[in-house]
């Protein structure tokens, strides 16, 4: 085999590869965005509808669009359908900024006590806190009700309290800025809290930009801790108010297939105005000397 065959031979290896692995993700995003439009409420088990299957019912039942539904095909009741908590205002309480700080170069006393206490609490999930998460919001909000048990801010408080997960990725990007910029900051004259926010924010905004992006996925998909958190369909997450389509006596399949093709759209706009900083944010120090 000569060196041209080979490399064709490679070219297809390589180009099936990638066809299969692009098969394995977008049939399954197909199925369920055709179980959205098909006309009752059906798992998805395929790729393909009659003309007589295709409706917007569900599609409208997610954006709060009343609409009739045949109740006895032998006499033509029909009744108007509509949610009584709408699923758009799911989507909105998931739509959720997260704020984080970094300990970066900092000296302080525990410094590397306090870092690796935030590395080893990474090693336990979420969920065996939720007793703990219940019992303080329950407590917080007998003082401050706002803040307390069925609440979005108290939901906002916990998550922002998980900021932990993400501050040896921030750590690990301040740490390849050159001290050089600190140092002739610093001899020009400006504080710490000037430096910081002139000379490391601004080199550091890429690994913030993948930060952002990771934590709102997060909370987008969040179920145990808001489960636990959120009690009304009015406080309800995305996520929360999805798993109450799939009931046990009752799983209306075409609405929660609309509402996760519908749920996609945050994080996709989120992801393009972000893009150009991931790849940077990922892969890149914060600046070469």
């Amino acid at each position: 085999m000569n060196p041209s065959q080979r490399l064709l031979l490679k070219k297809i290896v390589a180009h099936g590869f990638l066809l299969v692995a692009l098969a394995l993700v977008v049939l399954p995003f197909l199925m369920v965005v055709i179980a959205s439009l098909r006309k009752g409420n059906f798992p998805p088990n395929g790729l393909w509808l009659n003309p007589n299957q295709w409706s917007f019912e569900h599609w409208k039942y997610v954006l709060n669009i009343p609409y009739s539904e045949i109740v006895n095909p032998s006499t033509g009741e029909t009744r108007v359908v509509q949610p009584p908590t709408p699923p758009l205002h799911w989507l909105w309480n998931s739509v959720i900024v997260s704020a984080v700080s970094s300990a970066g170069r900092m000296r302080f006393k525990f410094r590397g006590h306090i870092l690796q206490s935030l590395l080893l609490l990474q090693m336990f999930p979420a969920v065996l806190a939720l007793t703990a998460y219940y019992t303080i919001l329950d407590s917080l909000g007998r003082q401050v009700e706002w803040l307390g048990l069925n609440t979005l801010p108290g939901l906002i408080l916990i998550y922002l309290a998980g900021v932990s997960t993400n501050i040896w990725m921030i750590k690990g990007y301040f740490d390849t800025i050159p001290a050089a910029m600190e140092e002739s900051a610093r001899i020009d004259g400006a504080s710490p809290f000037q430096i910081f926010v002139r000379i490391l924010l601004p080199v550091s905004t890429p690994i913030f930009a993948v930060v952002f992006i990771l934590s709102f996925i997060y909370t987008m998909s969040e179920y145990p801790v808001a489960s636990a958190v959120l009690g009304t369909p009015k406080t309800w997450t995305l996520a929360v108010g999805a798993s109450s389509l799939l009931r046990e006596h009752e799983k209306l399949w075409g609405h929660f297939a609309a509402l996760a093709v519908l749920s996609g759209v945050p994080i996709t706009v989120i992801f393009l105005l972000c893009q150009r900083f991931v790849i940077g944010g990922l892969t890149s120090g914060g600046i070469k000397e």
